[in-house]
């Protein structure tokens, strides 16, 4: 015990040791004392004779029973005295396996998740204001430390590398043509068509000269001037009337028409090997472009620029939307049932995923923590743990000894 080192607690449990030690050793004294008081006297004296020959008997069986599993009792090298010491490795792996079994096994363990409401808690402790600006302040210190230290050099022998090297070797068009079907089946495009149109109606509205500068220089040289433009206006009507009609009629046949064209696409770009392959070379020139990586680079200085400057002001409008989120979201757990009822489950199969995948690997540290304690500084750690409830053995023993031999004297009398 004077080479290992005592924690805080441990010195208290130490101390709480020593006093059960003293009094179950005061039991000792005292059912020793009686007997020698009352030795050899008869009457009610043999009772209390009998009683505290018995208590010595049991406390110091007790005794003995209690000082074997952490050492010899009086030095003596007795057969299986000082089971701990001598026994610790096969103890820890005894240990190691009733824990794996009873407590990190992956039905106890997902049972455990399920009925600890880890989302509707987490619900609760992020919708309170303090935790979530705790986090996003956290989180803002950690990001504004690490992003100053990449610098552009790192992130363009990153870009070069490591990501243009891999996206080169990626097949890209099954992606590319799966994210365009997706875009087409949801409309999503929709809104980028209404932009183009609604910009090319303003600009031919705007630009009648352009179009007479186009459709001019084709008309015949016999044509008068005055033919000339009336054609040009004929041609600059229609077509705003068209671009107006693409504009506003979501069912327009050219609309349809684009519809058709980019579905098309996308089919080609996940079946056809030809568009395939023109799209894979398209994306090899595009990779292979010298001002790629120092362009991607350029975008992210900008990018990482604005992040520093957002996150190092609290009340910046970053700040206050990802606190806003972070609480909306604890809101959500405790109201949206769906949802925590997702959460729940995800938690409980990733933590079934661990114990499962790694559960012998983490229950490994009791046997390897204790393998690689000294025989004797393994016996002193668990004895300052269980020591101070063991010493009620020693207790027990000299009060029941007591009762039984007070019976047997007893009965002993009355026969």
């Amino acid at each position: 015990m004077a080479t290992m080192t005592l924690s805080g607690p441990d010195l208290v449990r130490r101390r709480g040791l020593r006093q059960m030690r003293l009094v179950a050793l005061s039991l000792l004294v005292l059912a020793a004392i009686v007997y020698i008081v009352t030795l050899h006297r008869d009457g009610a004296w043999g009772y209390v004779n009998a009683a505290s020959e018995a208590a010595m008997v049991g406390a110091l069986a007790d005794w003995f029973a209690v000082t074997a599993l952490f050492r010899h009792p009086l030095g003596l090298p007795i057969p299986h005295t000082a089971i701990v010491p001598t026994r610790k490795d096969s103890l820890a792996e005894s240990l190691e396996q009733f824990v794996t079994e009873n407590f990190l096994s992956e039905d106890v363990v997902a049972g455990k998740m399920a009925s600890a409401e880890v989302s509707r808690r987490a619900g609760e402790w992020l919708a309170d204001g303090n935790h979530a600006e705790r986090i996003v302040a956290e989180g803002a210190r950690t990001v504004g430390a690490v992003l100053p230290k990449l610098g552009d050099s790192d992130v363009t022998a990153f870009v070069r590398g490591a990501l243009l090297p891999r996206f080169a070797q990626e097949p890209l068009s099954p992606i590319a043509g799966h994210f365009l079907e997706s875009v087409v089946d949801d409309g999503a495009h929709h809104a980028l068509l209404d932009l183009v149109f609604d910009e090319a109606y303003d600009w031919l509205r705007d630009n009648r000269d352009v179009l007479a500068e186009v459709v001019g220089p084709r008309a015949p040289r016999w044509s008068p001037r005055w033919v000339d433009s009336l054609v040009v206006d004929r041609i600059h009507r229609e077509a705003l009337s068209w671009l107006a009609g693409v504009r506003d009629d979501q069912n327009h046949p050219a609309r349809q028409a684009v519809d058709r064209l980019l579905g098309k696409f996308a089919a080609d770009l996940q079946g056809d090997p030809e568009m395939m392959e023109r799209f894979e070379a398209f994306k090899r020139r595009m990779l292979e472009h010298p001002d790629l990586a120092p362009s991607l680079t350029a975008v992210w200085d900008a990018a990482r620029t604005a992040l520093i400057g957002a996150i190092s002001d609290p009340t910046s409008a970053l700040q206050t939307r990802a606190i806003q989120a972070i609480k909306d979201l604890g809101t959500r757990l405790q109201t949206d049932d769906p949802l925590r009822a997702k959460v729940d489950a995800r938690a409980t199969e990733a933590v079934a995923y661990v114990v499962r995948t790694y559960g012998s690997e983490i229950v490994s540290v009791i046997s390897d923590t204790i393998e690689r304690w000294d025989g004797h500084e393994a016996s002193a750690r668990i004895e300052l743990h269980v020591g101070r409830d063991l010493q009620f053995i020693r207790i027990n023993g000299t009060v029941v000894g007591a009762l039984v031999g007070l019976i047997i004297h007893t009965v002993s009398q009355w026969l």
